[in-house]
């Protein structure tokens, strides 16, 4: 029986507890009465995930099993998520190439031979060749790539097919070879709740004609939590163009959802409680510590990067895309949830060297500012766990470095969108078409490894909800130039952070550190 997730107290017992802070981590000492909230323990994983897959392939929910789907002459496509899930990677064999062979095995039975694989990098970076193998594992890699594997283009206008207009005028335009298909099969990972269900296939093989409706700044601040479909306006959006998609193609939904082993070893104390740590916990985190310390940052970064973390695999559901989510969120939020009674005046936060947008990258000012007020503030159901008004406190050093590669218009967006202004609003109106529509970021990518040029508004978007919730954010460690180009304070300790904010909560505020990865959901009341 795991433990479920718990809100502590400190108090003189506590002993200093671990904060990330990019590619670094220390031990901090908390304020007397501070809640910190611990995500649930690790879910057992499922005996045999081979099994599963067949089970959940075979006994689908609200479909008719696969195989009754698949026939000869038939178009089949398989899509799935880019490396922007699981965070970090998982160990191999990833789960999705797992379940990919089950269906292409239940394919080739079926004697179905037009079969093509794409990866939904929406207008994400492209994978690389090696990045995709390890995803969908060395025989699908050998038998698909690259004629009948490749990355979806959100600019390829001739593989591009405008299904239609929802009620609300959003449109519709998806990947031509999946919008054509007779069954398009979309394999996910559910990391949390946001990901998944209606918002695969028109955000993962979507364009920017269709992205615009529900990742733009009204959508966003319309949203009470990203991690929360039921009140999310970019949810809202994506159910109703899963709903007109549904009518023009049929999707087989396969989602998975992992439990918290997020650290292997020698990074395992980080899955840890602190005053659970054993002697050869302690030592490992100082021997970690120090090493991690004294290394250069390329080296630093090179070690971080190389961390693939010990999964198991808690549910696969497969069938139709809500009846499979429903399922999935259920799942999610057993690993997740966790009950916190009211909100603080201050929330803290810990920011990892990794989220969806720098894997096997770098994690740039604009990254961290969407991490931590896009991803990590929005961590709750039903209400934020810091009150309006109030001030989010977050360790990252921010540096102003960014990967010349995979975020060429960051760094335009960096120096000249925020050099005029940082009101999302505004940025939107005034520079989003020009950076959208721009033909060196198209060729950049459409033939390189860069994210798409109005990638970077929607990272800043990601975080316009926090930005119009709190009074203040404080960066701790943070590079002043940089955290000052996006509006935000930096402080050089977190005592010197935690005065700073009783200029706007008080000089007696109630804190809340949300101690992550592993991820928590705090369900506030």
């Amino acid at each position: 029986m795991t433990r479920p997730g718990f809100v502590l107290e400190v108090d003189e017992r506590t002993p200093p507890l671990l904060v990330h802070e990019g590619e670094g981590f220390r031990l901090q000492r908390f304020p007397m009465g501070t809640r910190v909230v611990y995500p649930p323990d690790s879910l057992p994983g499922v005996r045999d995930v081979d099994a599963a897959i067949e089970r959940a392939l075979l006994e689908p929910h609200g479909s008719e099993p696969l195989p009754d789907l698949l026939r000869p002459g038939m178009r089949l496509t398989i899509a799935f998520d880019d490396i922007s899930l699981p965070l970090p990677p998982m160990r191999s064999p990833d789960v999705r190439g797992r379940v990919m062979e089950h269906v292409l095995e239940h394919a080739a039975r079926k004697g179905v031979d037009d079969v093509r694989l794409i990866v939904a990098n929406s207008l994400h970076r492209r994978m690389t060749p090696s990045e995709i193998k390890k995803v969908v594992g060395e025989r699908i890699y050998r038998s698909f790539h690259p004629d009948a594997l490749t990355n979806h283009d959100a600019e390829d206008r001739a593989n591009l097919t405008h299904i239609g207009r929802t009620p609300e005028g959003e449109d519709v335009e998806i990947n031509r070879r999946a919008a054509e298909s007779d069954l398009l099969v979309y394999v996910n990972i559910n990391l949390v709740a946001m990901d998944g269900g209606h918002k695969s296939v028109p955000v993962g093989l979507g364009s920017y004609a269709s992205l615009r409706h529900h990742h733009n700044v009204h959508t966003m601040l319309n949203s009470t939590s990203y991690m929360d479909p039921g009140h999310s306006a970019l949810h809202h959006s994506c159910e109703r163009m899963g709903r007109l998609l549904a009518e023009h193609l049929s999707v087989f939904t396969v989602e998975t959802t992992l439990n918290n082993d997020t650290f292997p070893s020698p990074f395992d104390f980080m899955n840890k409680r602190e005053w659970e740590w054993s002697a050869r916990d302690q030592a490992t985190y100082l021997a970690a510590k120090k090493a991690n310390d004294a290394a250069p940052g390329r080296m630093r970064r090179e070690v971080f990067r190389r961390i693939e973390s010990p999964y198991r695999v808690t549910g696969i559901n497969a069938g139709e895309t809500e009846a499979v989510h429903k399922e999935t969120l259920s799942a999610v939020h057993r690993q997740q949830l966790v009950e916190v009674d009211g909100q603080a005046d201050v929330m803290v936060v810990g920011l990892p060297y990794i989220s969806p947008y720098n894997v096997n990258s770098i994690m740039n000012p604009i990254l961290a500012q969407c991490l931590g007020l896009g991803y990590f503030f929005n961590m709750y159901v039903g209400r934020p766990l810091v009150r309006q008004g109030g001030a989010m406190i977050l360790f990252h050093p921010v540096p102003w470095e960014f990967h010349q590669v995979h975020h060429p218009s960051y760094v335009d967006f960096f120096e000249e969108v925020l050099a005029e202004t940082t009101d999302p609003a505004e940025i939107e109106a005034k520079f989003e078409e020009q950076y959208a529509t721009d033909p060196w970021y198209v060729h950049l990518y459409r033939t390189s490894y860069a994210y798409h040029g109005v990638h970077p508004f929607y990272m800043w978007y990601w975080g316009a909800h926090a930005m119009s919730h709190l009074g203040d954010v404080i960066f701790v460690g943070g590079d002043r130039k940089a955290v000052h180009r996006m509006g935000f304070r930096s402080a050089s300790t977190f005592a010197d952070a935690l005065e700073m904010a009783g200029e706007t909560v008080g000089t007696s505020p109630r804190i809340t550190y949300l101690h992550a990865p592993p991820l928590a959901l705090a369900e506030v009341r």
